[in-house]
């Protein structure tokens, strides 16, 4: 069984600064047995980083949250786990007013780091908190799952223009603030030729790690993949720029374009 000080050696071992920003995609089943269970990764996560930035997802996108699109961020629950369910509800912790993919920080430019997006009307616009992961060359951790969860790549096709990937007509939301304001506030969707995008993300691992922008390891039970936001999305545009529809099936990227 996993104690807090077990998981912040393998936050350690993997490379992950604590005074930077991180951002953390997670399966909490994939960790194993922990003391304490996900509070204690969740402990363990918010001492490592008290003096840098943590930042988990926080999304509202399916189809069972946010009742007559109204997103309240106070009640609204996530739904992409249970730290990021646990994480949000944490003395300290600031959730952006983004009605769809919201994300929760903690550290000492939180608030600083999530204001701006109930001005958004795209899922991860590049003035957002998306965008911002680049301009802080965040690191992002995959903690026991896969690349296919990588919502920044979303991003990077969004600020890359790439075609077919967001919807023409919008949906109209309502944003509850904490202090009861009320904002409208309409809002395009994701969409692609294919069911799921997002299910061939992981395509670019090979890549990453070639190209020393991702490394593996393992936290409790999980394996893992710690990447580096602004070289990854850099590295993605370049092969967007060659091929738009890279990500439309699982072809693997071409070798020749990472060597």
């Amino acid at each position: 069984m996993y104690t807090k000080s077990d998981l912040i050696k393998d936050f350690q071992n993997i490379g992950i600064k604590p005074e930077g920003t991180l951002f953390v995609h997670s399966s909490m089943s994939a960790v194993g047995k922990v003391k304490g269970r996900a509070d204690t990764v969740l402990d363990a996560f918010m001492e490592y980083m008290r003096q840098g930035l943590l930042v988990l997802p926080t999304h509202t996108w399916s189809e069972e949250n946010n009742k007559n699109n109204i997103f309240d961020s106070q009640t609204e629950p996530s739904c992409v786990g249970i730290l990021t369910n646990l994480f949000m509800k944490r003395k300290g912790v600031v959730r952006s007013l983004h009605p769809t993919h919201s994300v929760a920080a903690f550290g000492s430019d939180a608030r600083k780091f999530t204001s701006g997006e109930e001005k958004r009307d795209t899922p991860c616009p590049r003035e957002g908190c998306y965008g911002k992961l680049y301009d802080r060359n965040a690191q992002i951790l995959f903690l026991g799952c896969s690349l296919k969860n990588n919502t920044f790549i979303h991003g990077v096709e969004e600020w890359n223009n790439i075609q077919n990937r967001l919807s023409d007509d919008y949906k109209e939301y309502t944003i509850i603030k904490p202090d009861g304001e009320k904002i409208k506030r309409p809002m395009k969707y994701h969409q692609a030729p294919v069911e799921d995008v997002s299910g061939n993300y992981d395509i670019i691992q090979k890549p990453l790690i070639k190209k020393k922008i991702a490394v593996q390891g393992k936290i409790g039970d999980a394996k893992s993949f710690l990447c580096q936001a602004r070289p990854m999305a850099d590295l993605v545009s370049e092969f967007l720029k060659k091929n738009p529809d890279l990500f439309l099936d699982d072809k693997p990227v071409p070798q020749n374009w990472y060597k």
